[in-house]
């Protein structure tokens, strides 16, 4: 993957710029997913939002580069522009481009940190807050993501709160710098449409109630440009849910 581009070969046909990426992937290209992991983690009590029938066709691919071996690759079933709902699978290839791990992720809320404060805890900038060793999620602040009552029943039961341990560095260290590094995602072949945005990254992870993990991923990215446009720049958290699921339960033509 070449990134926003539009180049051309050296035959002056367009050069597609999502080629190379891990397990074949392309925009336009259709992904399949077994739902036996999703159907089981939801049934324990995850918060991981099912998808659509709809949720097949591959809108838009991104890559992320961050401080650490290998890279981490987002296709996108829902890009969440609008009503802030992304859904995408997520691919980390080692080192050698070989896919170790491959997680559904569905987007749970975003914030807006608009205050200096706010925003040196979420990049963790100020020694503490994104990169803690502990996230919690309390019910009460699940109010208004789209979640019935009983929805909430299930994933909390007799409890007001969720808690989860940073799955990264050492988990005895009380803070761990988030990862940083860099998204590009385009949303054509071509790399005309896209975005550019640096990333603040961390995962937490809890254990569900019958087993199998749940992770809560904490993004917070600032947004360079917009298909192109410096000018349209922005900063947000995103709070994504992603369950692991093995490579053979995915296919994508």
């Amino acid at each position: 993957m070449r990134g926003i581009a539009g180049n051309h070969g050296a035959d002056g046909k367009a050069r597609r710029e999502d080629e190379g990426l891990p397990l074949g992937a392309r925009i336009g290209g259709m992904l399949q997913l077994q739902m036996s992991p999703l159907i089981r983690a939801q049934a324990n009590g995850s918060l991981i939002a099912m998808p659509r029938d709809a949720d097949t066709l591959i809108l838009a691919v991104s890559q992320i580069k961050l401080n650490l071996a290998g890279g981490l690759y987002r296709y996108y079933l829902a890009k969440g522009d609008d009503d802030a709902k992304e859904k995408f699978l997520q691919l980390y290839a080692d080192k050698d481009g070989k896919v170790a791990e491959i997680m559904y992720c569905t987007q749970l809320a975003r914030v807006i940190p608009e205050t200096a404060e706010d925003q040196d805890a979420y990049t963790g900038r100020s020694g503490f807050g994104l990169g803690d060793q502990t996230y919690t999620l309390w019910r009460e602040q699940l109010d208004d993501v789209g979640l019935s009552e009983d929805e909430l029943a299930t994933v909390f039961g007799d409890s007001d709160r969720l808690d989860y341990v940073r799955d990264a560095g050492d988990r005895n260290a009380t803070f761990v710098a988030p990862f940083k590094g860099t998204e590009t995602r385009i949303d054509d072949a071509g790399g005309v449409q896209g975005l550019k945005q640096e990333m603040y990254f961390m995962p937490y992870v809890r254990e569900l109630a019958a087993g199998g993990s749940e992770y809560l991923l904490i993004t917070t990215e600032i947004i360079s440009s917009v298909n192109g446009d410096n000018s349209k720049r922005g900063i947000h958290v995103d709070f994504v849910i992603g369950i692991p699921v093995e490579q053979e339960r995915v296919v994508i033509q």
